[in-house]
């Protein structure tokens, strides 16, 4: 076989023969096309994920394994991560966003945990053509369809439309888990002389060089596509049973999840990390089709499978947890002493290299970085020339109602946000919260993309994704504890291209460092493009934190009557980046601001004060569209009114739909005002008006019924 066919690059084929000293033959050549893969390796990105902060206070597991996990308290870990599953969804939006739902879960699971939340970030074209709507809602139904069944609550999520979305939307799926810090499981503790085994769904043809198919652009025919993964998640809730059964029976030394590159990819990773050898016989392993090659039991993606180290004398009681869960269970392998990683194929050695090379040693790429030639046209935005709008009420409902902020019921009303019964905030809020069993203590969720101000400034624009995910986890009341992140791009093999990801890595990095928010998981998805062109810069953020008991969590859209309301934070916007200029003019265009560490750090900390010490009765951070939106958003969800009144030392609509920078609107009752201005004294805070009544008026601008704002934002 040649090794371009395999997916190899010239430098990497002859690294590959100059350590294992020989040819490979032609398995051992399709294996390592696939591990080295963009999808399985991140040999593109990892000198810029090295950039990324990874300890924190409460990180008890960072990179590496499965997912993060960061300290609940109480002796619990919350295990989370995001993954992305872009490429499958685009050809199959049902299965391709159901077995990403499907993959996140085992992910957690694989660390011993129980999966208690997700959330999803999707990225669709205009959403005014045909061609999205059907794949929108292939994703939606695939995404509620899986969670719904397997019984995790989808909790929250982010929605962005843009045409260049249109052939390659993305699917960024989350999930967290709880798993009793004294029990949980890894994937680098096996060591020699124990036995490999295989649980869950029979070993198939679906999903075949799926990994692959994740590290090339997408064809416009779509040629070149494999046969999609096929989702069950009812086989997923017993596996999610059985896998927690045999780690409280302490059945377990490590455990993989079969994610890409299925039996291959789990097993020598956990000889890789675990620095050690492991021989599999594919004659052992359980298949659901007939003659299937060596290459397509290595290779499949079959759902719903984990890969388990166990000791040899608790077998027999893996064996009996599987039988109860009727699950399939199979010995597959033994772990031995050494590096090799060997298969056997009807008593044949059929492929035998070191596990080092096939998990961890593919060389890195230094692809070229060239800053963009039109960056300063892209910033070249005149405010002068921008009218002033002359009713401003048709602006703001205009605005609302826009694909930018007009609610997503119609996607999260498909899913159920409320198994398992510990949800407090669902979707459709800045946060989403979770109670954690068996403690006062909720675990607080946020998930943030802004594609928009990374194409015009990828460095600050990453920084304000990271910035506005800790903004409002502060508002509801809870610090950051950590992050995790998937980076979707387009091809890395543009310079302009890699440029923007180099930026957007270090700018991510830098507010992460700045905010002690570390990244302890995530994702890279390259290769996001199609014929007509790639997306934009797309990372998403998914951060976590926690507030000691529901009193001390201040939730948005909470008005009451007769609170008085007070704007924070600084008072020079920009509408640059913004969606009300996006909505205005049909163009992304200006300058985002710069990412200013202290002031964020000094806004997250008096903001999360301002909600333990009770200080108000609602929270909103100003984000996409501005004040205006903010301040509608919070009218709209308590069906309330307000008189305000600002002053303003811009112009009118820079104040109003301005966005960047650390800001909140916040409603006080009368008892709790003077501890509110104490908390923010020396800050940027203007009391703006009173709650009260069912119309929502700005100075002589602004006069809305809450009904025409609840209306227009699809409430």
């Amino acid at each position: 076989m040649d090794y371009s066919k395999a997916g190899l690059r010239k430098e990497e084929y002859d690294a590959l023969k100059a350590r294992l000293g020989r040819e490979p033959n032609d398995l051992e050549l399709q294996i390592m096309g696939v591990m080295w893969s963009e999808h399985c390796s991140y040999k593109s990105t990892k000198p810029l994920l090295r950039l990324f902060p990874k300890d924190g206070d409460r990180v008890l597991l960072g990179p590496g394994e499965n997912a993060g996990v960061v300290d609940a308290g109480d002796g619990l870990g919350l295990a989370f991560k995001v993954e992305s599953h872009n490429h499958p969804s685009a050809v199959a939006p049902y299965q391709g966003a159901a077995t990403g739902v499907g993959g996140i879960i085992r992910d957690i699971m694989a660390l011993g945990a129980r999966p208690v939340a997700s959330m999803d970030g999707l990225f669709f074209g205009d959403p005014e053509e045909r061609k999205t709507q059907a794949l929108a809602d292939g994703v939606v139904k695939g995404v509620g369809g899986y969670g719904n069944c397997v019984g995790v609550p989808t909790v929250g999520g982010k929605t962005v439309y843009h045409e260049s979305y249109r052939g390659n939307p993305l699917v960024n799926a989350f999930c967290a888990g709880l798993v009793p810090t004294d029990r949980m499981v890894s994937s680098q503790t096996a060591s020699a002389g124990q036995k490999v085994l295989i649980l869950g769904s029979k070993t198939g043809r679906d999903g075949i060089a799926g990994a692959a198919f994740a590290s090339v652009e997408l064809a416009e025919d779509g040629s070149g596509v494999p046969s999609i993964q096929i989702g069950d998640p009812f086989t997923e809730k017993l596996l999610i049973e059985a896998c927690l059964e045999l780690r409280d029976k302490d059945l377990l030394v490590s455990m993989q999840d079969m994610g890409a590159a299925g039996i291959l990819s789990s097993s020598s990773e956990i000889a890789a990390k675990s620095g050690i050898a492991m021989t599999i016989d594919f004659d052992a392993v359980p298949l659901r089709a007939e003659g299937m090659e060596p290459w397509e039991i290595a290779l499949s993606e079959s759902q719903e499978r984990m890969l388990l180290i166990v000791e040899p004398e608790k077998v027999d009681q893996v064996m009996a947890v599987a039988g109860k869960w009727e699950l399939d269970c199979a010995v597959i392998g033994e772990t031995e002493k050494g590096d090799h990683y060997r298969i056997l194929w009807k008593g044949d050695t059929v492929a035998d290299m070191p596990a080092s090379v096939i998990g961890s040693d593919c060389p890195e790429i230094p692809w070229p970085s060239k800053r963009p030639e039109n960056l300063e046209d892209r910033w070249n935005f005149d405010l002068d020339s921008l009218p002033l709008p002359e009713n401003w009420n048709e602006e703001i409902l205009n605005l609302l109602g826009s694909h930018s902020h007009r609610s997503r019921k119609e996607i999260f009303e498909q899913y159920d946000s409320m198994v398992q019964t510990n949800t407090v905030i669902g979707p459709g809020f800045p946060v989403s919260a979770v109670r954690i069993e068996g403690t006062d203590r909720l675990a607080v969720m946020s998930m943030e993309a802004q594609p928009f101000m990374c194409w015009l400034d990828p460095y600050n624009g990453s920084a304000e994704v990271v910035a506005r995910s800790c903004r409002a986890l502060a508002v509801a009341g809870a610090k950051p504890a950590g992050t995790t992140d998937c980076l979707n791009f387009p091809s890395p093999e543009k310079p302009e291209q890699f440029w923007t990801l180099e930026q957007s890595a270090k700018g991510m990095a830098e507010a992460c460092s700045s905010l002690k928010c570390p990244v302890v998981s995530g994702n890279v998805s390259l290769y996001n493009e199609t014929a007509n062109g790639p997306i934009l810069p797309t990372p998403l953020v998914g951060t976590v934190g926690f507030v000691e008991n529901i009193e001390e969590l201040l939730r948005s859209g909470d008005w009451s009557e007769g609170d008085r309301l007070f704007y924070v934070g600084m008072p020079n916007p920009r509408l640059d980046g913004g969606s009300y200029l996006l909505n205005k003019t049909g163009r992304i265009w200006g300058k985002p601001l710069d990412f200013d560490g202290e002031l964020e750090n000094e806004f997250i900390l008096r903001a999360i004060e301002t909600a333990k010490r009770r200080a108000a009765s609602s929270g909103m951070p100003i984000a996409g569209g501005g004040l205006a939106v903010a301040l509608a958003k919070e009218a709209g969800a308590s069906g309330l009114g307000a008189s305000i009144s600002i002053p303003c030392p811009t112009r009118r609509d820079v104040l109003l739909f301005g966005e960047g920078g650390p800001r909140a609107v916040y409603s006080v009752p009368k008892n709790r005002l003077v501890l509110f201005r104490a908390l923010w004294k020396g800050y940027a805070v203007t009391e703006i008006g009173q709650v009260g009544g069912d119309r929502l008026t700005l100075d002589n601008l602004v006069d809305l019924s809450v009904s025409e704002i609840r209306e227009s934002w699809n409430l």
